[in-house]
């Protein structure tokens, strides 16, 4: 099984990472100087590309900006949770991870994983139903850190949440009621940050199994923050509380 990606930064970052792909469309009339490193990889190592006219990127691209470049690759394969902790024994660190409850947006879970790749997360984990898997979309939107960011896919979310708690994992989810704010945390211990669907939040369960509820403060009319910005926010928060008192 194959799947797209999308635009000349996804492409970029797809061949720099060494990940197989299977064949390369370009746009017939595309300036070739903005792609030139590209088609200099491709030929250095003998990728198959054909042009093609820009109408057949547009039905592959489903409206999207293709940028005059697709290309076909295998499948993205998703980790498992010990790749997540291995990771971050490698990197010498406290385990970073971010679960999420039912993200739909395919956009938001693409820029989650751009600025999860920025803020050190170690791997973020998805389930399996009612939530958005790794497509074409969300590699285009997080840029390329598809490619860098390990994704675990689980049948049982909860389960997963249980097995990290006893791993040593602290759960910090978000909850527009709590009482204490997520800058209130110190992040100096192993923690997965438990982010909530868009529009019904973390799930009753799941907020049983956090071991912090932690709100961002909002000071105009809405009265919440769309899912990655919000995601994002967290993420920094981690990070920067690392930095000071690490």
């Amino acid at each position: 099984m194959s799947d797209w990606i999308i635009g000349k930064h996804s492409v970029q970052e797809a061949l720099r990472s060494g990940r197989t792909i299977e064949k390369v469309l370009l746009a017939e009339g595309i300036h070739r100087q903005s792609i030139q490193g590209i088609l200099s990889q491709l030929q250095e190592e003998k990728i198959p590309f054909q042009w093609v006219p820009r109408t057949k990127l547009d039905q592959l691209a489903e409206g999207g900006n293709h940028q005059g470049i697709t290309a076909q690759v295998s499948s993205y394969s998703y980790a498992t949770v010990d790749d997540l902790f291995h990771r971050a024994d490698q990197k010498g660190e406290l385990p970073f991870f971010v679960l999420l409850d039912g993200i739909e947006d395919p956009h938001n879970l693409g820029s989650i994983l751009r600025t999860a790749d920025g803020a050190g997360v170690h791997g973020v984990i998805i389930p399996k139903r009612r939530a958005v898997g790794l497509t074409s979309v969300v590699a285009k939107t997080s840029a390329g850190a598809i490619e860098y960011i390990p994704v675990v896919r689980v049948t049982n979310l909860n389960r997963i949440a249980d097995e990290l708690k006893e791993r040593g994992v602290w759960l910090v989810g978000t909850d527009g009621k709590a009482k204490q704010e997520y800058s209130q945390v110190d992040y100096q211990m192993p923690v997965a940050l438990v982010i909530g669907n868009e529009g019904h939040g973390i799930s009753q369960l799941m907020k049983k199994k956090c071991d912090f509820l932690v709100k961002i403060p909002m000071s105009g009319q809405v009265s919440s923050l769309n899912a990655s910005v919000a995601t994002g926010l967290f993420m920094y928060e981690v990070l920067r509380s690392r930095r000071t008192h690490g």
